[in-house]
């Protein structure tokens, strides 16, 4: 029986034989591809030609996954800390490049961005920051008022709002420019962003800007 080599171990020893030989070179697990073998939330397990990949996921990758033997495809990141290497996975490239954003944060570790994208959807994160709404955030588990204030204010500028998801099925290059004019127009983030709800799908940006003033002033 092929016993699998569990990723900590294999992990461990790689790291160490390519920093000897290849010093100046960074080791990096960007995608992995094989065959699920078993799942027990967060974790996975990959088997990749007869090494078996220990990898963490959010709920929202976990649900997509394909049954137990078949092929899956993972994006992964590479946490390295002093006591251990462990290795994260995601469905989608903007999963991944929002958990980036969470862990440069200081004070969230990768087990915490985990937890806030199991529990939000990465445009719903988006929305929150946008709108600078802490509660949201506060209904992930380990996620107090404080801590989500500080999130949102770091995030802010670095996850772009969500603008298809909050202005319906608005064109999203009319949306951005509808937008830039409202907060050119003096109007905050919330305001402008809460306004482009009453946007029709099918607006022009002139109109759309007139949709906007309109729901604006009814405020």
């Amino acid at each position: 029986m092929i016993h699998i080599l569990f990723i900590r171990t294999v992990l461990y020893h790689s790291i160490i034989h390519f920093s000897t030989h290849f010093r100046y070179l960074p080791i990096m697990i960007g995608r992995l591809s094989g065959i699920l073998l078993e799942k027990n939330p967060p974790q996975l397990l990959v088997d990749c030609n007869g090494v078996g990949y220990e990898v963490g996921v959010p709920m929202s990758t976990f649900y997509n996954l394909p049954g137990l033997g078949e092929k899956v495809v993972l994006l992964t990141h590479l946490a390295i800390r002093e006591d251990a290497h462990v290795l994260f996975g995601f469905g989608s490239a903007e999963e991944r490049n929002t958990f980036k954003e969470l862990i440069k944060i200081s004070g969230v570790g990768a087990r915490t961005a985990l937890s806030i994208l199991s529990g939000m959807s990465v445009s719903d994160l988006a929305q929150a920051v946008t709108l600078q709404e802490a509660g949201r955030l506060t209904k992930v588990p380990g996620i107090g008022k404080k801590t989500a204030e500080r999130l949102l204010l770091e995030l802010k500028g670095k996850l772009g709002a969500d603008l298809g998801a909050v202005g319906g099925a608005v064109h999203h290059d009319a949306t951005s420019d509808i937008l830039n004019a409202l907060l050119a127009l003096g109007y905050s983030d919330k305001e402008a962003t809460l306004a482009l709800k009453q946007v029709p799908a099918d607006a022009s940006v002139s109109d759309g800007i007139k949709h906007a003033l309109k729901a604006l002033s009814k405020a």
